[in-house]
């Protein structure tokens, strides 16, 4: 064969031959061209032996040398590791501490940088933090040092009696569970004590309940976080008696009662006139008022300055003695009815007024509950200023005959009580225009006092009422429910023959006394533990028909524990969510560079930011259990 250049290719093929090396084989392989002519291709031994393999036989040499190579590169790795030796090692692990540290350092700078205040103006209660507290034991026998340091030992209690004393009682509505008792009761006797004692509970996270008469009805002092009770039962003292002014100075533990007797003795009275033992802290906390709110108001009328120990333990004075002001934010009516959840009031400056020259009572009879009524709106319209104006339905009289707790027995029927005070011959003529509009009301008895004596007589009816239910339980087992809603004055005979005919039906014993002149009731109901889910149903309703007669689930006992859940339909999911926002608001680091300051700036915040102060009242800080709410 020859190539293009006419030379014969035998001799290089040989020539190819014989370089390769001893032993391999060669095959020749020719093909057809085109031309006709044959061309033939060399190939070795080792080709043709690896076309005749399998493909599992590919694969098992293809793992092997994979193999191979991976082991080569294992000990490479260990022979440069044994190179290094141990400072590199330790220069390596000194790197991963400085990297660490600088992470750390970089984190805590970046707490010291000004925090973000909360853009939104209410806080819901799925975005309220819980609180945390600290009621380990350890750290409450730590606290008792503390406090035995502040107001003496012999003034911190932890006697057993004492300690349920102050975790509920006989008629408040709320059934005080397991656990929800204080560790410690603290007596303190100055502002300067509580403001100490408050210092420790906010280091120590140590939640706190406030305690002065204790006479309060919806679960106001239950101390469900546990933690420690304030008792300002040494705080019972009139500090000073401006007379010329008409204001006096007093402590928390000061009765209301205790107060009009001193007052009396200079010709003044202080009016608010709730339930027999009730003081004065408990008062500006619920922002209670009674009998006499028809004609001289209610609690928040009668308050002029606050002294208040905050969370902190910082102390503040809400203002100055002046009879009006119009200087910042009215921090007075703030902590009014906030029931301890704000701050602890420890002296309070009180409006009091002349006491008038004659005071007289009225009791008349009446067929229907709407029959009194009528003769009510008569008298309102009449323009007749009496000073108060009350009902009781015939079950509540019938108790009061039963208890035996007045001097004489009373017509069992719808009782109206009339209150008149004024000059002796402007009472005379208000007795005589209410008999003539009791008359045309179709009044079965109008009696009046003809002296001081049958007036105190009269009106002690009606201040019975609750005692007297009390006094009709079948045993120990039984229960009180005191509970109260307000109405608009039109609605009020609607709402209690309504409640009336739902509390027959029920089968519970039940009196009812109204406040008719301000269109507030009160029901009280007696029930045992077989009762209680009935019980709960009759109150349940009665706040529901309040709410539906745009009026509010309560006139004046306080929301506590018990109406909590009510508040969003009488005021909107927006109204309770702002009154969270002052107590579980989210708040700026404390080293921020963000500075408030004054009160004006921490109510744009929180008066408790860590809701150490009567925790879970008026407003819930965590959400319900299931089933602990009632269906609306």
């Amino acid at each position: 064969m020859r190539n293009a250049f006419g030379a014969s290719r035998q001799p290089i093929l040989s020539t190819f031959n014989q370089t390769l090396r001893p032993g391999l084989k060669t095959q020749h392989i020719s093909f057809q061209r085109s031309t006709g002519q044959q061309r033939r291709f060399l190939r070795t031994s080792r080709c043709l032996a690896e076309e005749r393999k399998s493909f599992r036989g590919q694969l098992y040499e293809s793992t092997a040398q994979r193999l191979a190579r991976e082991r080569a590169e294992e000990a490479k790795y260990i022979e440069n590791k044994q190179k290094m030796g141990p400072s590199k090692a330790l220069q390596t692990f000194a790197l991963t501490i400085l990297f660490l540290a600088g992470c750390g350092t970089a984190y805590y700078m970046g707490t010291l940088l000004p925090k973000e205040l909360p853009r939104t103006s209410t806080t819901p209660l799925s975005a309220a933090r819980p609180p945390v507290h600290d009621t380990r034991d350890t750290v409450l026998q730590a606290a008792w040092v503390d406090f035995a340091q502040i107001v003496g030992k012999e003034n911190v209690s932890t006697d057993t009696d004492d300690l349920v004393g102050h975790s509920g009682s006989d008629w408040s509505t709320y059934q005080t569970k397991p656990g929800e008792r204080p560790f410690m009761i603290v007596y303190p006797a100055t502002t300067e004590e509580v403001s100490e004692i408050m210092k420790v509970c906010h280091l120590r996270k140590i939640p706190v309940t406030a305690v002065c008469g204790g006479t309060s009805l919806e679960g106001h002092f239950a101390p469900t976080r546990g933690g420690i009770c304030i008792d300002f039962m040494r705080m019972d003292n009139i500090k000073a008696l401006h007379k010329e002014d008409l204001d006096v100075v007093v402590q928390p533990a000061v009765g209301w009662e205790d107060l009009n007797e001193v007052l009396a003795e200079d010709g003044l009275f202080f009016p608010p006139d709730p339930g027999p033992g009730a003081k004065i802290g408990g008062m500006v906390g619920t922002g209670c008022s009674g009998t006499n709110a028809y004609r001289y108001g209610t609690m928040r009328e009668w308050v002029v300055s606050l002294t208040v120990v905050m969370a902190d333990g910082t102390i503040v004075k809400t203002r100055q003695r002046p009879r009006k002001s119009s200087a910042g934010y009215d921090l007075t009516k703030m902590f009014i009815g906030s029931e301890g959840t704000l701050g602890l009031v420890t002296e309070a400056t009180l409006k009091v007024t002349v006491k008038p020259k004659s005071e007289n009572v009225a009791v008349a009879t009446f067929p229907t509950i709407h029959s009194a009524a009528e003769c009510v709106s008569k008298v309102v319209g009449e323009g007749i200023l009496v000073a108060g104006v009350e009902i009781l339905d015939d079950e509540q009289m019938r108790c009061i005959n039963k208890s035996g707790r007045t001097s004489r027995q009373w017509s069992e029927s719808p009782t109206l009580f009339f209150k008149f005070a004024g000059s002796p011959s402007g009472v005379k003529e208000q007795i005589g225009t209410v008999q003539r509009l009791a008359k045309q009301c179709h009044s079965e008895r109008f009696d009046f006092a003809r002296n001081a004596d049958e007036a105190r007589e009269l009106w002690s009816a009606r201040k019975e009422a609750l005692w007297s239910v009390m006094a009709m339980r079948r045993d120990e087992s039984d229960h009180v429910w005191t509970t109260d809603v307000a109405v608009p004055i039109s609605r009020l005979p609607d709402i209690i023959e309504e409640t009336k005919e739902d509390i027959r039906r029920s089968g519970l014993l039940c009196g009812m006394v109204g406040h008719v002149g301000d269109g507030n009731f009160h029901a009280i109901l007696l029930f045992n533990e077989a009762e209680r889910r009935t019980a709960e149903d009759v109150v349940h309703r009665m706040v529901k028909r309040a709410v539906e007669m745009e009026g509010t689930v309560t006139g004046e006992h306080g929301v506590g524990l018990i109406k909590r859940d009510y508040l969003e339909h009488e005021l909107g999911r927006n109204a309770v969510d702002a009154m969270r926002k002052a107590s579980v608001p989210h708040i700026p680091h404390p080293r921020s560079r963000l500075r408030l300051t004054g009160v004006s700036q921490q109510l744009k915040q929180a008066f408790d930011p860590m809701c150490l102060l009567n925790c879970d009242k008026v407003v819930r800080v965590e959400p319900p259990r299931k089933g602990e709410v009632q269906p609306w």
